[in-house]
């Protein structure tokens, strides 16, 4: 062995002996609630009619607790059902008043991100939380970005409105996103938000998996609820989702974003 490999060698071992916790900590996951290996959150966007129609009747057949962005334009159309919601124990978050997205989606033009403000942003985002509040009588906490964008403006004036989320809300999620959240180290300010629309559970199940490796928090996020249609999270999916979800053996904590949230942050190293 020669002096340089040998050295390397040495200088590992002595890590080993003198940082004998520092090796097992790496390998340590987050201690969910109750023994449970993993946590898993179900999260509508846009206030949608589908959501108060079926699919929250449908989740509280099972006892399941979802989160639920809402846009206050869209959630007066199906009032009644969202006061439902409300006193089943489903969470209200906010999606803005506007559902400001990149202009480069034609239709979001009149309310483009590169047109916003810091100031805007956040003049609307505590709009749209006053007017839930006098809708429901519940002051949202969590906030999830239309379309996933989290800037306002443009070219060397864009800025990031992620901390107006983090100033106002608990959390904010993302949209169209890769994989899961890392319980000790993840931003609450930018969670990821990995789509269910239009998937079977076999491809819910490749992310439940994908979140299992490392024990974190897997959430999803999705539109309708039905079984067809384009941004659809359909009913036989989520069927066979929560039945999963609720069998003790597959070790899920299956809980609203701000639960979730909320308990990763008391218990965070």
């Amino acid at each position: 062995m020669s002096s340089l490999k040998c050295s390397a060698y040495l200088f590992a071992v002595s890590i080993l002996m003198f940082c004998p916790g520092k090796t097992l900590a790496q390998k340590e996951t987050f201690k969910w609630p109750e023994g449970k290996k993993i946590a898993l959150s179900l999260s509508f966007d846009d206030a949608r009619g589908s959501q108060a129609t079926t699919g929250i009747p449908f989740l509280n057949q099972y006892n399941v607790k979802g989160t639920f962005y809402l846009v206050p334009s869209a959630a007066e159309k199906q009032l009644e059902g969202w006061k439902k919601a409300v006193a089943s124990g489903q969470e209200i978050g906010n999606h803005s008043i506007n559902h400001p997205c990149s202009g480069n989606f034609p239709w979001a033009r009149p309310n483009a991100l590169e047109g916003y403000t810091l100031e805007k942003m956040k003049a609307e985002l505590v709009a749209a939380n006053d007017q839930i509040y006098k809708m429901l009588g519940v002051k949202p906490e969590v906030f999830a970005y239309p379309c996933g964008g989290t800037f306002v403006g443009r070219g060397v004036n864009t800025k990031s409105y992620v901390p107006v989320v983090a100033e106002l809300f608990l959390t904010g999620r993302g949209w169209l996103d890769e994989g899961p959240n890392d319980p000790q180290f993840g931003d609450f300010a930018q969670l990821t938000g990995m789509e269910m629309d239009g998937k079977d559970f076999e491809q819910v199940l490749a992310m439940i998996e994908q979140t299992r490796q490392n024990g974190q928090w897997l959430v999803l996020a999705g539109h309708e609820i039905g079984e067809s249609g384009s941004q659809t999270t359909r009913l036989s999916m989520l069927k066979k989702l929560i039945e999963y979800a609720q069998d003790p053996k597959n070790g899920i904590w299956l809980a609203p974003v701000g639960t979730v949230a909320k308990y990763v942050k008391a218990n965070r190293k």
